[in-house]
């Protein structure tokens, strides 16, 4: 079975993800990370290869990040520990000292049981699929062993989240002054970068889910959890709220009415201000096929095209790469703003999100009203073999579903790639015709 899945390596600490486990990955990574022409360049010159490390503030990630310290010092690499720091933080990082790759240790949104290694190559960019089967070969291989002065370092990165603030900061093309913000940051690795950031750009900011235990991440907090956010922007009167997750490359939002707005609106939202603006690459977009309809309408009524992709931020960055665009993401609020970063940035697109509303003087009602949201409805229907999504009698109810539907709704079925599952998404004018229709093609799959 593959050790990487679609989003590195994840397991329960101590469980399936152990030390050992983090130190042999880590002594594998740099095997392989230390091949190629940049790499054999700096081993000429007499130079160690270099890393960035960094965690969100789950109690696991203290052992797992001192293992992976020691697999890569052990084998020749200097360290920087950045310490407590979101996904996109470490990713920008890289690129910005110019290491040779870098590794985050974090399991994003899920519970704090569970734990996660991510490593990223030079620039801050995810690994391949390629270079990830490569690891996972030689986790077995021969290591590297140096000694004396050609064992690596293992040192405190300590402006690193002043440098990423900075960045952060002048990215904006305006102030965030005379708004009020509400901050959810799921008790994650956010906690002290995010609140100070819009603090700095000129919001006024209420904070919640920002005392990190190393226990408490995710839970009842943040971008899956948006309940107590809702609240508080209403409580406080605030103009929005803006929701991370446990390692902040996600950005959820609510409105003054502590209505919710997703990824999709706040792309819809972002992708108009960068077209007027000129920043809107080829004045494309990139989604996936879960993105709703309302998007793909609400873009073409604005002239932009929308690129759509397998589900996967890493689907996302792909195409995004490929057609040099600049502005992709998901429903789920991971947004990709590549003139910025190489991955999806919760405190960059809250940032951006927040400064098209201080540059109209718009709520965010009225910013989101660009899309008319599709009732969407998804049933998981388990224990059912992938190829079923396919089988002739399924077809022909998505094809009579789709007759029904017209031009008001679409139909999506989806096998899942981990287990005996197929997702069925219905999109509809209402949501009792969504509900109805998916039920109706969940009971065709189970047959």
């Amino acid at each position: 079975m593959a050790l990487f899945g679609t989003d590195g390596v994840r397991g329960l600490a101590n469980g399936p993800l152990t030390a050992d486990l983090a130190l042999t990955l880590a002594q594998a990574t740099a095997v392989v990370l230390g091949q190629g022409r940049i790499a054999e360049a700096r081993k000429a010159a007499g130079k160690r290869l270099t890393a960035v490390i960094a965690r969100d503030p789950r109690v696991s990630g203290h052992f797992l990040s001192a293992a992976v310290e020691a697999g890569l010092a052990s084998s020749g690499v200097d360290v920087l520990d950045a310490g407590t720091l979101p996904t996109p933080a470490a990713a920008y990082l890289i690129g910005d000292i110019d290491a040779d790759f870098g590794v985050m240790i974090s399991a994003s949104h899920n519970p704090a049981p569970d734990n996660g290694i991510k490593i990223f190559a030079r620039g801050g960019v995810k690994l391949p699929d390629e270079v990830e089967r490569r690891i996972e070969e030689a986790m077995v291989g021969e290591k590297l062993r140096p000694t004396g002065g050609d064992v690596g370092r293992v040192v405190r990165f300590s402006d690193a989240e002043d440098r990423y603030a900075i960045h952060l900061l002048a990215s904006l093309p305006h102030r965030l002054d005379g708004l009020h913000v509400v901050l959810d940051c799921a008790h994650g690795a956010a906690s002290g970068v995010s609140p100070e950031t819009f603090r700095n750009a000129g919001a006024k900011v209420t904070v919640i889910g920002a005392d990190p235990d190393g226990i408490n991440i995710n839970d009842g907090y943040g971008s899956t959890h948006l309940e107590k956010l809702s609240a508080e922007v209403v409580r406080t009167g605030a103009d929005v709220g803006i929701a991370h997750d446990g390692d902040a490359d996600r950005c959820l939002a609510v409105d003054a009415e502590g209505r919710v707005i997703d990824g999709d609106q706040i792309m819809a939202i972002l992708a108009v201000a960068m077209k007027r603006d000129g920043r809107l690459k080829n004045d494309t977009l990139v989604a996936t096929v879960m993105s709703n309809l309302g998007l793909h309408r609400a873009m073409a009524a604005q002239g932009i095209a929308v690129e759509q992709t397998a589900v996967g931020d890493r689907y996302v960055l792909e195409r995004m790469n490929e057609g040099g665009y600049s502005l992709g993401g998901e429903q789920s609020g991971h947004v990709i703003m590549s003139r910025y970063a190489t991955t999806g940035d919760g405190v960059l697109t809250g940032l951006h999100l927040c400064a098209e509303m201080a540059r109209t003087g718009r709520s965010l009602a009225e910013l989101a009203s660009v899309m008319t949201v599709f009732p969407q409805v998804l049933i998981n229907v388990r224990g059912v073999e992938r190829s079923r999504a396919t089988d002739a009698d399924v077809l022909a109810g998505v094809q009579v579903a789709e007759a029904a539907l017209g031009d008001s709704g679409r139909v999506l079925l989806r096998p899942s790639g981990t287990e005996p599952m197929v997702r069925v998404m219905v999109e509809a004018a209402s949501h009792d015709d969504a509900q109805r229709i998916a039920e109706e093609l969940a009971d065709i799959v189970r047959g």
